[in-house]
């Protein structure tokens, strides 16, 4: 899935040995996108479907990675990762993508320029402080009143990556909303019931929240 895993996005304090950064971990995302069942159906339509539904506007995708959420939101929507690897790949695929240090020094690091924040699988692989950094970070992009999303895993999906360090439920996703000044909307499952989360490794925790004034 795309990541970004680092303690301050804005300060360059780039954690260059998380696993996540490397370029293996780009080639891994690659591979993972056009195999098994994902070659032969368009297994990503439902959660197409459900990015754009959200009528998100200009989104910014903090862990773009590949820029496999980022290319169903608007075309003037942008991404941020840690991996340079990963952030190069989205700009072959006619992405804006951005490392965290050139988005600090682009026109798009002001504040309030964005009308959402997308954070998808990205916040199971990092500590609750540095999650809740990571969002107090960019959350100033996003006009007061903009949507937040976040998306994780459920248990089948998390135990699938060795790079996952800690378990995000809906709960979770609540408590990393209150603590970010969020107000949820929505939190729901997706695309199927709760119960598949521990045997379908596709099944994710989705929360839609609006950014307080």
């Amino acid at each position: 899935m795309d990541k970004l895993v680092q303690h301050s996005s804005h300060d360059a304090s780039d954690d260059d040995g998380a696993p996540t950064a490397l370029p293996e971990y780009t080639e891994r995302l690659a591979t993972l996108e056009g195999s098994g069942i994902k070659r032969l159906l368009p297994t990503q339509a439902p959660y197409r479907w459900n990015i754009r539904r959200l009528g998100l506007g200009r989104v910014l995708d903090v862990g773009c990675g590949l820029g496999r959420n980022l290319q169903n939101c608007s075309p003037d929507s942008v991404g941020v990762d840690h991996n340079e690897h990963s952030v190069a790949t989205a700009r072959a695929r006619g992405l804006n993508a951005y490392t965290p240090e050139e988005f600090n020094a682009s026109e798009d690091g002001e504040p309030g320029r964005f009308d959402s924040l997308l954070c998808a699988h990205v916040l199971e692989h990092l500590d609750q402080d540095v999650a809740e950094d990571l969002l107090t970070t960019y959350l100033p992009s996003v006009r007061p009143g903009g949507k937040v999303v976040l998306i994780t895993p459920q248990e089948a999906g998390y135990a699938s990556d060795a790079t996952h360090v800690r378990f995000v439920d809906l709960d979770g996703l609540r408590d990393h909303a209150e603590t970010a000044g969020v107000e949820v909307l929505r939190a729901y499952s997706f695309p199927l019931p709760r119960a598949a989360g521990r045997t379908f490794k596709y099944n994710e925790f989705v929360m839609v929240g609006r950014l307080r004034p």
